[in-house]
Formats: structure tokens, C-alpha cells, sequence
């Protein structure tokens, strides 16, 4: 039975990776996940400078699912490149390292720092607001998204994936714009903007009034994006958006990802990915599926 999946020429044992910010870089979730059984790991985002992230309280819980609103905090590259990457170069997994900024010259910088490190390919936050075009995330408007896309891939020396936002009106004019850029794979969907109000105390749950909603509540979104992106771009499409199961997974590949990323399913059960791939391998074996590229996108 084969589980491994390509994304622009790099092999993952099997299709199922973290999802960024979930997992930090491993290292606190080692104690009860083996790395070596992750197709990837999907380190949280890295930018050229430490950053604080936003006021607390920043997590809520909501009905199938929660609200983020950390920041993107985070120790800067320098910290990143000293103490995370010699933990992950210990394990049997592909290193995917999620890099934000809010400049395109914040970007470019953390691609050129990471050009020689053992990092098998970049994944590039756009959800990010970029401060020089008044805060709108530099994945809402399909020029942009071209315009970073082209200038990461000429810094690049791993290939690149570009993450997508959902909080757009059509998810195929982003992925086909992250394509034109000559992005080598696609990653969707990154958080829907939510809200919570505690009437209570009359106020935001989040100090920041807006968060990221992610769980199993953003699902059928993030596999309807996912499908559609999957059949408007030639390029390897990353599906995540509320996976938790198995089936999740398998949807998600049957609709046209090869490869899946889990993120808030980590937080309740640790194990996650791992029964994930397990699951996988069983479906495969009651379904008679040799390799698992034979159902990818079987779904029309």
C-alpha cells in the first residue's frame, strides 16, 4: 500500500501535515506524537523580527470550533533558525516552514534567511495585513496575491506554496493568481473572520473584536474551496479547514487535495494526525486502494 504523496518534487510519506500555528514547531507536541509518522510538519509563522501578537484575550471557544486572535506572535527568524530547525532536523519528516510578514520586503527577508537551512519547502502566509496597502491582507485582492507570489518565487531556493485566505469572493481568482505568480502549490483555507460577543460583560470575547474561526464548524467551506481551487489551477492543492477524522481527510483528497494539513483537531486530541494517517491506511485496505494518488481529485 502507497501513501506517499508529491508536492513539487518533494515526497511526504503520506498526504497528512500539521496545520501552522497549531503545533508550534513541534517540539511541545513530541512528547506525544511521533514526528516520524507525519508526512510534514507545518511550523507556526515565522517573520524577520520577533513579534508580540495582539492584547489578550485572544482564544474563544465557539460552537464547533474556535476564535484566534494571537497575532501571528512569534520569536523572529533568528530565534527560529537557532532553536526549532536543529529540533525538527532529528526527526524523519518534511520541514514546511510558514513564513509571514507585513511588507513584501518582511516576506523576501525570511525567504533569502532560510534559502540555505534544512527546509524542504516555504509556505507563505498572505492572510497577513499588509500595512503599505492600508491593512487589507495581501490575499484579498488577485494582483497582490500574483505580484508577492512572483517576487517570493524569485528569492526561493525551496518550493513554494501559497496559503489562501477564504474571506474572498471567489477562491478560483486567488488560486489562479497564486498560479500565474508561479506558485508550486496552493494551501486552503486559512481562518474565516469571525466574532464573539460575552453578553455578560457586554463586550468582544476577543480583544481584538475579530478572530480567526477554525473546527469542524468551517468544514464544508474549507472542502467547497478546496474543490473548486482543486479544479481550476494544475498545481498541488494543500486542503485543511476543520479536518478532525479520517473521513475528513479523505474528503478532502477525494475533492482534489493531495495532501491534507489538521489544526484544530490538535488542541482536543493531541494525537490527531496520527490517528488520521492510521485511518487513512485503513480505508485504503478496506477499499482496495493500492495508492492513495488513485483517489485524489476522485470526486468530479
Amino acid at each position: 500500500m502507497n501513501t506517499k504523496v508529491n508536492l513539487a518534487g518533494v515526497e511526504l510519506k503520506n498526504p497528512v501535515m500539521t496545520a501552522s500555528g497549531t503545533f508550534g514547531s513541534g517540539m511541545e507536541y513530541s512528547e506525544f506524537v511521533d514526528l516520524n509518522r507525519l508526512g510534514a510538519v507545518v511550523t507556526k509563522g515565522v517573520a524577520n523580527v520577533p513579534w508580540e501578537g495582539n492584547p489578550v484575550p485572544r482564544v474563544a471557544e465557539t460552537y464547533g470550533g474556535m476564535l484566534n486572535a494571537i497575532g501571528l506572535q512569534n520569536p523572529g527568524i533568528d530565534t527560529f533558525v537557532k532553536r526549532d530547525l536543529p529540533f525538527l532536523e532529528k526527526y524523519d519528516t518534511k520541514v514546511i516552514v510558514n513564513v509571514c510578514g507585513r511588507t513584501l520586503e518582511d516576506y523576501l527577508d525570511v525567504v533569502e534567511r532560510l534559502g540555505d537551512e534544512k527546509v524542504d519547502m516555504l509556505e507563505i502566509n498572505i492572510s497577513c495585513p499588509n500595512v503599505k496597502e492600508g491593512g487589507i491582507a495581501f490575499g484579498q485582492n488577485e494582483k497582490s496575491v500574483e505580484h508577492i507570489t512572483k517576487e517570493i518565487k524569485k528569492k526561493a531556493k525551496q518550493p513554494v506554496i501559497m496559503k489562501l485566505s477564504p474571506n474572498v469572493t471567489d477562491i478560483t481568482v486567488m488560486a489562479k493568481a497564486a498560479e500565474a505568480g508561479g506558485a508550486d502549490v496552493i494551501s486552503l483555507i486559512n481562518t474565516l473572520t469571525g466574532m464573539k460577543i460575552d453578553i455578560e460583560r457586554q463586550t468582544f470575547a476577543l480583544a481584538n473584536k475579530t478572530g480567526g474561526m477554525s473546527g469542524p464548524a468551517v468544514k464544508p467551506v474549507a472542502l467547497r474551496m478546496v474543490y473548486q481551487a482543486a479544479n481550476a489551477v494544475k498545481i498541488p492543492v494543500i486542503g485543511m479547514g476543520g479536518i478532525s477524522t479520517a473521513e475528513d481527510a479523505i474528503e478532502f483528497i477525494l475533492a482534489g487535495a493531495t495532501a491534507v494539513s489538521v489544526g484544530t483537531a490538535n488542541f482536543y486530541n493531541p494525537n490527531a494526525t496520527v490517528d488520521i494517517i492510521n485511518g487513512i491506511e485503513d480505508y485504503m485496505e478496506r477499499h482496495g486502494i493500492n495508492d492513495i494518488k488513485e483517489i485524489i481529485g476522485k470526486v468530479k
